[in-house]
């Protein structure tokens, strides 16, 4: 049985976002009930648009996106102490890690596309999550 489950979301991808949720809350729903935590990763601006941007981008950003994620979580249909939610800047995969290891995950469920020609080119943040978690992970597909 898991104690703490990571669910990585992008929240410009509501279906997978959807997918992932559903398959994280059909292994959490039982006893004892693991903890779940929503992890969106924003990411940096390059440095070039630095002067293009307003200076309260990061903030305005990180507000944007937590507020995104507390809705996911509300909408849970599981126990709201046990929901937690965090927003990272950065790339994805290494912060997906980073988040895995300082909190303690020991599953990483997150839902991924098809692989496409882009993938096997340029490889895929669920790819690089799998290869390098020291915990378990679950990609989940339509």
């Amino acid at each position: 049985m898991h104690e703490k489950i990571l669910i990585p979301l992008d929240l410009t991808e509501p279906d997978l976002t959807r997918l992932a949720l559903d398959e994280a809350l059909a292994l959490a729903k039982g006893s004892p009930q693991p903890k779940l935590r929503l992890i969106n990763v924003q990411s940096l601006v390059p440095v070039a648009f630095i002067d293009y941007i307003p200076p309260n981008f990061d903030e305005e950003l990180r507000t944007s996106a937590e507020q995104e994620l507390a809705d996911v979580a509300a909408k849970i249909d599981y126990p709201k102490n046990l929901v937690t939610t965090v927003v990272r800047f950065g790339a994805i995969y290494p912060e997906v890690l980073a988040e895995a290891e300082e909190w303690g995950a020991d599953l990483i469920v997150l839902g991924s596309h098809r692989p496409a020609m882009s993938t096997y080119l340029l490889g895929s943040n669920a790819k690089t999550i799998v290869r390098h978690a020291k915990c378990s992970v679950l990609v989940v597909r339509r």
